[in-house]
């Protein structure tokens, strides 16, 4: 019996017999060579923010030097000095409409999210589909309309029409919202009405909880919205102390002629708050992107 099993197992082949090993040596090969092409395509979009922010530290003369030089030779603070000198307001009218687009994009989403998703009504199925259409609409065929409603009620070089209608009409926020509050299970709001908790209520202290990661996206979207916006601001502001960082970047720039490492560093004080903002809410971020199709 014995002289039989070790006859078979001189008959497997050595390759087999090595299988797991060799399947296992070959995962590993595989899993660095896509760390090592992830890292390198990571690079590839992490140059240019980090060429932005070394620019930013050069004399203007380095940073025109031919051929170009990654690292500055000499540390030049006088950009941000000069930044510093020309964008405090500019900055500050950013923050203001990006926190009240944000705060208001979210309260108005979610209520009229969660009318959508949990709130029996008649017409609600074509209601929403109608608000969905809405998003097929190009931005531009509005423009006029809006700007002679704006200018009738007194919107004109005030900051109104850049974040109350990015409040009101929110249509991404609200169909991702649905999908989240859709998903929430019926029972949780059964038994708070059991325990005598308003419409009001049960929104507020048991389905907003329940979506944190998708206001976090919803958030996160409508801060970039308002804070990269140069085209509403052009087009309804005309008092220089009323616009935003985003035409702030174009003083740095004449028609002949730009000052790269001040408008460089006017760039890096632009990003950061994106960058910031993203780092702390990026796990809320993800998990509102990767769980939306699952709701």
């Amino acid at each position: 019996m014995r002289e039989a099993r070790a006859a078979a197992g001189a008959a497997v082949p050595l390759d087999v017999r090595r299988t797991p090993r060799a399947l296992t040596a070959r995962s590993v090969v595989g899993q660095v060579a896509l760390y090592l092409l992830m890292g390198a395509l990571a690079l590839v979009f992490v140059a240019p923010l980090l060429w932005m922010i070394t620019a930013s530290l050069k004399p203007e003369r380095e940073v025109l030097s031919i051929p170009p030089t990654f690292l500055p030779r000499h540390f030049e603070y006088q950009n941000y000095l000069e930044v510093s000198r020309i964008i405090p307001l500019f900055l500050f009218n950013s923050v203001k409409l990006a926190t009240l687009s944000v705060v208001g994009t979210l309260f108005i989403s979610s209520l009229a999210a969660y009318a959508f998703a949990r709130i029996p009504f008649k017409g609600r199925g074509a209601a929403f589909g109608v608000l969905l259409s809405t998003l097929m609409i190009p931005g531009f065929v509005t423009l006029i309309p809006l700007y002679i409603i704006y200018r009738n009620i007194g919107w004109i070089d005030t900051h109104e029409p850049l974040w109350v209608p990015r409040v009101l009409h929110n249509v991404f926020g609200i169909f991702l919202l649905r999908q989240f509050f859709m998903g929430i299970p019926q029972e949780l709001e059964d038994a708070a009405r059991i325990d005598g908790a308003s419409t009001f209520g049960i929104y507020w202290r048991i389905m907003l909880p329940q979506v944190k990661p998708a206001l976090a996206t919803v958030g996160i979207f409508a801060f970039l919205d308002s804070w990269n916006d140069l085209f509403g601001p052009l087009i309804f502001l005309n008092k220089a102390e009323l616009q935003t960082l985003p035409v702030a970047l174009a003083l740095f720039q004449g028609e002949f002629f730009a000052q790269v490492s001040v408008l460089m560093a006017a760039a890096t004080v632009t990003v950061m708050p994106i960058i910031i903002v993203f780092f702390f809410a990026q796990k809320y971020f993800l998990r509102g992107v990767t769980m939306t199709g699952i709701k």
